[in-house]
């Protein structure tokens, strides 16, 4: 620390001035604030311990982050389980494509049945804008509430329908509408407890949503097996409608709320290092989803046995666990950009280099395990480095624009790559080259956002 940053002890509170360019300090505060020369972050240090010993709580912009704590790790815990239960659950869809596309669908070719998943991905990102309007001005419970019902809701109609609109409306619409009401309040509320282990409690959280891609294939081949379709998707849902229920008792926000701002910010849009990043994300999107839509089918077509392909969608989202909490927790020490770049540049690399030559078992358990591993990466990573270039105030709703504007591109991403899968004669090789230069693409963009926060190439950003 300089001269100029001592102070002596008596005070409760070291202050820690960083400016933009420097790379030390506590993280957020050296790329939150627009066009201010400096930006103050406050370590407190709480003295009420035995033996002088103390907990730290970081403030940025008049906010105090705990880091630690009851409220903060169950908010963590109650993410954790929701994204579990839904987001886990739209990454296990290529059990659904697989499953429709050989029973109640298929007389339907691949690119409209993966309409459906596509459609759950894009009402999920699409309600990002609204939702995270409303949790800046109104928190998580509400919502988390409204998002359980919807759950439920969705799955008893999609245990009943038997039409392709049907599942349209039940499985596409709505539980998207579900995903996206009980996976951004979470998200948002972490950020509002940690600072400087943002990134890493998000990880931990994200990675729910790689376990239930885990054990949602599993669980879901052997219920449609045992006891049928529609009795294994009513059961799964009022088994994860009760832990919703308890996630949203966990879930908590310490930010200020206000009335309800504009669903998209000028100022956002204008700001070049969010811009940057999204237009980074939209190529990435693009792609991204594709492995986990048709990595089931493209087992199915090197004549696997069938259970085995349910596990190589299992293998891809295991490789998401791991994915999304170490790279998070290394991200906070030297910098998220710094991480979420090569994580989406790698993970379009393994498409092109280990998926396209994959035809045996062993080389598709590898793929889906790389390809989880670095997506997983970059699925976590993204939103904490939107909270880093955002005011506490305007968390949840910059992290809803993310979502809302890449939508689009994952609405368009499974369609595609089944048209190609057709055009192409059932040849995989154009749909994989699709996804893994859309997601390579997209990395570039991202380091140019990295490079308007701060052009030099080590810094800590």
């Amino acid at each position: 620390m300089s001269d100029n940053e001592k102070v002596p002890y008596n005070p409760p509170a070291l202050c820690l001035f960083v400016d933009e360019e420097s790379s030390i300090g506590p993280h957020d505060a050296s790329v939150v604030g627009h066009g201010a020369p400096h930006t103050v972050a406050t370590l407190s240090e709480d003295s009420t311990h035995t033996g002088g010993g103390g907990t730290q709580q970081l403030s940025c912009d008049g906010h105090q982050y705990p880091e630690h704590g009851w409220k903060a790790n169950l908010t963590v815990l109650g993410a954790f389980i929701a994204l579990f239960c839904t987001f886990g659950q739209t990454n296990a869809f290529g059990t659904f494509q697989a499953w429709y596309a050989a029973h109640q669908l298929r007389h339907m070719p691949a690119s409209t049945i993966s309409w459906i998943g596509s459609l759950q991905l894009w009402t999920f990102f699409f309600s990002g804008a609204a939702v995270g309007r409303l949790f800046d001005a109104y928190g998580p419970t509400s919502l988390m509430i409204a998002g359980t019902a919807c759950y439920l809701a969705s799955m008893v109609f999609t245990s009943i329908s038997n039409r392709y609109y049907q599942y349209i409306l039940s499985q596409g619409i709505l539980f998207g509408l579900s995903v996206g009401l009980l996976f951004y309040p979470p998200i948002a509320s972490i950020s509002t407890h940690f600072s400087r282990y943002r990134a890493t409690a998000i990880g931990i959280a994200v990675a729910g949503s790689s376990v239930g891609g885990v054990v949602y294939p599993i669980i879901f081949q052997r219920l449609f097996e045992h006891i049928g379709f529609a009795w294994g998707v009513r059961i799964s849902g009022l088994a994860s409608g009760v832990a919703c229920i308890a996630a949203t008792m966990m879930v908590t926000s310490l930010s200020r709320q206000k009335k309800p701002g504009p669903y998209f910010d000028v100022k956002t849009i204008t700001d070049l290092r969010f811009a940057l990043l999204a237009a980074g994300s939209c190529f990435v999107a693009l792609g991204l989803f594709v492995p986990f839509f048709y990595i089931v089918e493209y087992a199915g077509h090197l004549s696997l046995p069938n259970h085995m392909s349910f596990y190589v969608l299992a293998v891809m989202n295991a490789g998401g666990v791991l994915g999304r909490i170490a790279p998070a927790y290394i991200s906070d020490n030297i910098g998220r950009f710094n991480l979420l770049v090569p994580s989406a540049f790698l993970a379009g690399l393994s498409c092109v280099v280990v998926w396209l030559f994959a035809k045996s078992l062993g080389s598709v358990m590898l793929f889906s395990s790389l390809y989880g591993f670095f997506s997983g990466a970059f699925i976590s990573l993204v939103t904490p480095c939107v909270a880093q270039i955002s005011d506490i105030g305007q968390i949840g709703t910059r992290i809803g624009m993310l979502y809302s504007i890449i939508s689009f591109p994952s609405l368009l991403g499974g369609p595609t790559a089944g048209a190609l899968l057709a055009r192409y004669r059932g040849s995989f090789s154009p749909m994989i080259i699709f996804a893994g230069t859309s997601i390579m693409v997209g990395s570039l963009f991202i380091l140019a956002s990295k490079f308007a926060i701060n052009k030099r190439i080590l810094a800590r950003v």
